[in-house]
């Protein structure tokens, strides 16, 4: 059952394990909607395993067991009448490494959107999506004379596009990002941040990086997390410039990490 509240993302008490092993602990945390709130912190600190709880991806694995509430845009996702499949369509997940399927750049972008209406969607509906989509990641322009080539013969920059423009014609209300730009060269870095920035217009974003300038250029908040528990959150330069704790300080002055 669907709950008001202000934030999109919601988690209180979130404990995970992997078998014996304890990832998080504790964490309750608050994302503002259609903003970008990046996740920092160490390798191993919890920051994906955070980021996957919140569609469920994590129990894909058969040892993950997690105890507490995620609410997202107030539905309680951890509750047993809630399809996971449901759920991942609108929370829409962009991993580190390009993942498009082997299929023309057409028939990515249409995939889940065909898959929801049985196979035979109206073609015109399905061309304007297309179009909808690529324009919205900067993309049609180069590729709109060759949506029948194979998607996987695009560069990384392009195919990491491809696999956000992918997600939007199924409607989502929250991207998960999991260190979307850690494959890219700096050129093609600068030019995902920058539709990051614009996607918040409409989207919910939760991004996951290990770039300490990434999340100063592209979060309107920021997540410091250590040893599976959430240690800071606050305005992103706020907590780059005045951290109220010594732990977060440490981080971002390199002390460790």
């Amino acid at each position: 059952m669907a709950e008001p509240q202000a934030s999109a993302i919601r988690t209180r008490g979130l404990n995970l394990w992997y078998g014996d092993f304890q990832a998080l602990f504790d964490v309750d945390l608050d994302v503002a909607p259609k903003q970008v709130t990046s996740l920092i912190g160490p390798s191993g600190c919890g920051k994906s395993t955070l980021l996957r709880s919140i569609n469920r991806i994590n129990e894909r694995i058969d040892s993950v067991r997690m105890e507490g509430e995620i609410r997202v845009l107030g539905h309680d996702v951890l509750a047993p009448e809630i399809e996971k499949a449901q759920l991942r369509k609108r929370v829409g997940m962009v991993f580190q490494r390009p993942n498009p399927l082997p299929l023309s750049i057409r028939d990515n972008v249409l995939f889940g959107w065909r898959i929801d209406h049985g196979g035979r969607p109206d073609k015109d509906e399905g061309e304007a999506l297309l179009e909808e989509s690529l324009r919205r990641v900067l993309l049609w322009d180069r590729v709109k004379d060759r949506l029948g080539q194979r998607a996987t013969g695009l560069s990384l920059e392009e195919q990491q596009k491809l696999c956000i423009a992918r997600l939007l014609p199924v409607q989502p209300q929250v991207l998960l990002m999991d260190e979307p730009c850690s494959a890219l060269d700096p050129a093609a870095t600068s030019a995902v941040e920058e539709l990051i920035w614009e996607l918040r217009e409409q989207y919910t974003i939760l991004l996951v990086t290990h770039n300490m300038a990434q999340a100063r250029r592209a979060s309107d908040d920021c997540v410091f997390m250590l040893m599976g528990k959430l240690v800071e959150k606050g305005p992103t330069g706020e907590l780059f410039l005045t951290p109220q704790r010594q732990e977060t300080a440490d981080y971002i002055e390199g002390r460790y990490g």
